[in-house]
Parts: C-alpha cells; structure tokens; sequence
C-alpha cells in the first residue's frame, strides 16, 4: 500500500516537472538571451570595405 502511495507521488511529480518545462519552452520569452538582434534593424548600416591585405 505505501508503496503505491510513493509510486503515486512520483509520477504525479513526473508529469509536473514534464509539464511545467513544456510550458516554460511554449511561453514567450521576455528578456533577450542568447545571440538574438533585441530587436534592432541592423538593415541600413552600410557594409564595411574589404581592404586587399596582401
């Protein structure tokens, strides 16, 4: 019987920690992380000369 009782309780926090990371990965992110732009158009910045160095 207790067993079943902790069998339980930790699928019940299986299918929690399973749910909540798949929550975490559909929700918008807030914050800039990674090697995102945040948002800026880097579009009318002319590209820099390519100087022959030989």
């Amino acid at each position: 019987m207790i067993q079943q009782i902790l069998v339980g309780i930790l699928f019940l926090g299986a299918l929690f920690y399973i749910g909540r990371m798949a929550y975490r990965s559909l929700t918008a992110k807030k914050a800039c992380s990674g090697n995102c732009k945040c948002g800026i158009d880097l579009s009318n910045i002319p590209p820099a000369s390519i100087k022959d160095r030989s």
